[in-house]
């Protein structure tokens, strides 16, 4: 599930050759050779990502947040439950199975708000953001090497840990949004 493809003639670049330099566990690295506009070349370092998922799960006025620590900050983070595709899988079922591992939460009802490229300057990392409804509790089961806290925050307390920093990812920036619009509008249903 890839978000509207667009092409402009006067804009693209056309991949000459491509370099793989990584294959890791999660993402590879490669640098692609392209032709310019302009007849020029350059070149381009992509990182190549399986996609995620992301959930944003509002249960009792309050929205379902895990704490974890992140090695490429160094610190924690407050995030939405969010976990990557696996090769294949479907992105709702991805959704559906990274609130109960982490969160320990199943819903009655999921549907995807939005997809949307993490940073397109370099990475093809693609989030697929859904919304979960009719929350019931469980118990978590997190990975072997994820170590979670499970929070739930009011929409001002959600707010202030954005303001502060304690929240800083985009995908859970995203959701916080759009749960403040839908609590100023009613743009659509949580």
């Amino acid at each position: 599930m890839k978000p509207f493809s667009y092409s402009n003639p006067k804009l693209d670049e056309v991949t000459v050759s491509t370099k793989s330099v990584f294959e890791g566990k999660i993402i590879s690295l490669q640098i692609d050779t392209v032709k310019l506009p302009d007849g020029g070349s350059a070149s381009r370092e992509i990182v190549r990502h399986p996609g995620a998922v992301a959930v944003l799960a509002i249960h009792g006025g309050k929205i379902i947040l895990v704490d974890q620590y992140r090695q490429a900050m160094g610190r924690c983070e407050l995030e939405i439950p969010a976990g990557k595709l696996e090769k294949g899988e479907d992105p709702l079922e991805a959704a559906k199975r990274e609130l109960q591992e982490e969160t320990g939460y199943t819903c009655q009802n999921i549907r995807l708000l939005h997809s949307f490229y993490t940073s397109p300057g370099f990475a093809d990392e693609l989030i697929h953001l859904y919304v979960a409804e009719g929350l019931e509790g469980g118990k978590a089961v997190p990975d072997e090497d994820e170590f979670l806290e499970l929070y739930e925050l009011t929409f001002e307390e959600t707010q202030e840990a954005v303001a502060t920093g304690r929240i800083s990812d985009a995908k859970t920036i995203m959701a916080v949004y759009a749960w403040k619009l839908q609590r100023m509008t009613g743009a659509f249903q949580l």
